[in-house]
Parts: C-alpha cells; sequence; structure tokens
C-alpha cells in the first residue's frame, strides 16, 4: 500500500483435459489420450498449528465432491505437471527492500524450479505491468526481479487489478496443462479502487478499464490459477492504517480492494509471511511446497451447461491416516465448466 505516502502527507489449478484413465509413461509424464473432460485440482495437506505440508497421502486417502455430489478419482500423482509461474511484486515502500534482497539471492532459489517450469515476472502499483514474459531461463528471471527492485510508483495499490493482470498473463504459458501459479510479495494493505482515488492516484489504469475482485476471482477460476503469498509486515504504514480503515470504511463494501488471504483460500493456496527469514529462502521454500502438491483429477459426473461455476471440495477419506481435525486440504473452491 503505497496511500500513506501519497495521501499521509497517503497452486489448486483447475485444468481441463483429454483423458481416458490418465495413465503414466514410464517416464511419470501423464499421456491424456480421448475427449472426454477431465478436472485436474492442485491440493496441499497442511497441518493446521504448524503449517507443515505432508506428501505422504495416497489416491485412497481423498475424497472430491463437485457441487456436493461425490467424484471418482481417475488421475492422482506428485510432481509430476510443470510449473508456470508469475512473479507479481507489490510497488511499495515496505515491499521493495525485500523485492531487492529477493533479486540479490533469486536466481538460487529459482534453481529450486524443474528445468521445465517457466516464469513471468510483473509488477504493480495502480495498473500492472510485464517486466518478463515466460522464460525457463533462470538467470533472465533472475535480472527480470532486480529491474522490478529499481522500479517506484508514487500511486496508489489496486489488488484486484494486479491479480487479474497476472492470470491473463498465465493463459500465455507455453504448456497448456501446467500447473498454474501466482507467487505475490505483498504487504497486503490495498488501497480501495473508489472514484476519487483512480482519479488522483490511479491514473495509469486505462479509463473504465480497472477490474473488480469478482472479476479477479473469476479469471482465476477460468485459467485454473493458485495465487500464493509472500507476505510482508510493513512497520511504515501499519501505524496509520487502522485510522485510514475506518475514514475508507463507506467505500470498501462498494469497492472491496482484494485480501491476499482471501485470494489464497479460495484458489487453494497458501499465504506465508517472511517472518526473520531472507526473502531468497522464503521463496525457495514456496516453490518447494508448490512442487509437491498433489494433482487429483475426475470426469465430472454432471452435465452442467458450459459457463456454469461448480463448486469443488476436495478432503480427505475415512482411510486416510491423518486425524481431519489436525490437518487442513488446500484446494479451489471450484471452476467455471467449459
Amino acid at each position: 500500500m503505497r496511500l500513506f505516502s501519497g495521501l499521509c502527507l497517503a497452486l489448486l489449478g483447475v485444468w481441463r483435459l483429454s483423458s481416458q484413465d490418465c495413465p503414466l509413461t514410464s517416464d511419470s509424464t501423464a499421456v491424456f489420450r480421448t475427449t472426454a473432460e477431465l478436472v485436474l485440482l492442485d491440493a496441499q495437506v497442511v497441518h493446521k498449528k504448524t503449517r507443515t505440508a505432508t506428501g505422504s497421502l495416497q489416491k485412497k486417502d481423498f475424497q472430491i465432491y463437485e457441487d456436493g455430489v461425490l467424484q471418482e478419482i481417475k488421475f492422482f500423482g506428485r510432481d509430476q505437471l510443470p510449473l508456470s509461474v508469475v512473479l507479481l511484486f507489490d510497488l511499495t515502500e515496505s515491499v521493495r527492500p525485500v523485492l531487492k534482497q529477493l533479486g540479490a539471492g533469486a536466481q538460487e532459489a529459482l534453481l529450486h524450479l524443474k528445468p521445465e517450469d517457466e516464469v513471468a515476472v510483473m509488477v504493480y502499483a495502480a495498473s500492472a505491468r510485464l517486466v518478463d514474459g515466460f522464460t525457463r531461463d533462470r538467470a533472465q528471471t533472475a535480472h527480470a526481479i532486480e529491474l522490478a527492485a529499481s522500479d517506484k510508483q508514487e500511486e496508489a495499490a489496486f489488488f484486484n487489478e494486479a491479480v487479474y493482470q497476472a492470470s491473463r498473463q498465465l493463459r500465455q504459458s507455453a504448456n497448456p496443462s501446467s500447473r498454474r501459479v501466482v507467487i505475490w510479495l505483498t504487504d497486503n494493505l490495498p488501497n480501495v479502487p473508489s472514484e476519487w482515488m483512480r482519479a488522483n492516484l490511479g491514473k495509469t489504469v486505462p479509463q473504465g478499464l480497472l477490474h473488480t475482485e469478482q472479476e479477479a476471482f473469476q479469471s482465476l477460476y477460468e485459467s485454473g490459477t493458485v495465487v500464493s503469498p509472500l507476505l510482508k509486515r510493513s512497520s511504515y504504514a501499519l501505524p496509520m492504517y487502522g485510522i485510514w480503515l475506518t475514514f475508507e470504511a463507506p467505500w470498501r463494501k462498494k469497492y472491496p480492494p482484494g485480501d491476499a488471504y482471501k485470494y489464497a483460500e479460495r484458489t487453494g493456496g497458501q499465504a506465508v509471511k517472511l517472518g526473520g527469514k531472507q526473502a531468497g529462502e522464503r521463496l525457495a521454500e514456496l516453490i518447494d511446497d508448490l512442487r509437491a502438491r498433489y494433482t487429483i483429477g475426475y470426469r465430472p459426473t454432471s452435465t452442467t451447461p458450459a459457463g456454469t461455476f461448480c463448486k469443488v471440495r476436495v478432503a480427505l477419506s475415512p482411510e486416510a491416516p491423518l486425524r481431519t481435525r489436525e490437518w487442513n486440504v488446500l484446494a479451489t473452491a471450484g471452476y467455471y465448466r467449459q
């Protein structure tokens, strides 16, 4: 959030792929061979207290429901589909120093990706800007992060527009079957995109093209994107943020500004605080967690018309070796039928 500097002087992925029963080749690459629709979900099982993930579960340990109806799991695996990642950076006073630190250690963190994974870099304030498109060249991505760290914008922070544009960028990924993720470095202090704010601190946004929270979520569900925020606590802005929240309250209901935790929860991601760790170290850990997520596929039993939003719930089965009261299953809230 950059309101105080301007005014107070202010991964689920869902993919629809062809499949028979999704057999695996000897090199563990998924092969999809028929025209039947298959919905693939990214899921992560996290301990409620420690927030650590487990990778020891099997197909029989999960249940998937679409619109309340139990589905038959047709595909199950871990780390078998490549990642398409957008690194999305908030250009704020509190985040920029972390971004510079991340630029210095980015190349080592990016080594935790596989050679087939691709990464793009974006920055945002009132509007989002692509710094570097999808590439598998880790040195090129590290250089793009360094360039992003040198950017500075004295504008409002419009979260919904940033997330919307990141999800649109993911549709440009080279591999249509990749698992799509937005890794989002932010202080989670958005500005309300009211008329006044857009007119005074959002002038880079073309007239009438600022997207809402609802539109951002729809784009995420349509593209099958998981949002995984890296949160940097802002010692600069927080002392006055409570006062500003009270001032903005009349506009927040009409113009929901977006929230990193909400975006993570509804797409199956996990919001991670930087804490005392170096940004590069935390990014590497997050990449490892994303690689270790489960991919679960099913063929929908309903004949819902195209364009319908289908609610999805992934749960631990009674056969699972974990106590359900101690573990959370992170997965998308749903997808749009095509």
